[in-house]
């Protein structure tokens, strides 16, 4: 049966993760880059010997300067293209990722769900509940009462106005002055003699 159908394949190595994937198309766009890089640089100095050459000289200048270009741009192709590679495998793990937590985040929302039947089913009465927040009201209302009760001001009476006190004060005020003219000094004023 061997000869018909052939032997089955060995087993390869694994295939490299997105991220390993991503890591090396870095590099490549790496190297790319420093290739462009020289590239700019032999450019630039083409440019510079174009200034100063003689006529005679230019036409070949030009065309090495032409090579140079193609290749830069031949350069700038590639590395875009690894570029847009790196971008679809990062965007593929992030979807990965995603879903990964998209699993995870259910399957915990499942298990409080559980939980949470369970609790309301052994542990909390919903009247009992309703009880509780009657009692606490009542306690609240009659803790308020209490406050206010205990922050009456018993010193001054109901019916006299901050008008009547202002009024009050202005008369004890001209009275000092009189005191103080005739020069007789109330006897709460002078100074205590141990």
């Amino acid at each position: 049966m061997k000869r018909v159908f052939g032997k089955k394949k060995a087993p390869g190595p694994p295939p490299p993760t997105l991220d390993q994937a991503s890591q090396s198309l870095g590099k490549r766009s790496g190297n790319l880059d420093a290739k462009i890089d020289a590239l700019d640089k032999d450019l630039a100095g083409y440019k510079a010997k174009l200034k100063n050459c003689k006529p005679s000289a230019k036409r070949m200048i030009q065309k090495k300067a032409m090579d140079v270009l193609k290749r830069k741009r031949m350069y700038e192709s590639q590395r875009d293209q690894l570029l847009g590679q790196q971008f679809n495998m990062d965007q593929a793990a992030f979807g990965i990722e995603s879903a990964q937590a998209t699993v995870e985040s259910v399957g915990a929302m499942k298990a409080a769900n559980i939980e949470l039947k369970k609790a309301l089913k052994t542990n909390i009465n919903i009247d009992e509940v309703d009880d509780l927040a009657d009692d606490m009201e009542e306690l609240m209302y009659d803790m308020n009462e209490i406050n206010e009760a205990m922050g009456r001001n018993f010193a001054t009476p109901d019916d006299v106005t901050e008008d009547d006190l202002e009024a009050e004060l202005d008369m004890l005020g001209d009275e000092l002055e009189e005191e103080v003219e005739g020069e007789e000094v109330p006897s709460y004023l002078l100074p205590s003699n141990p």
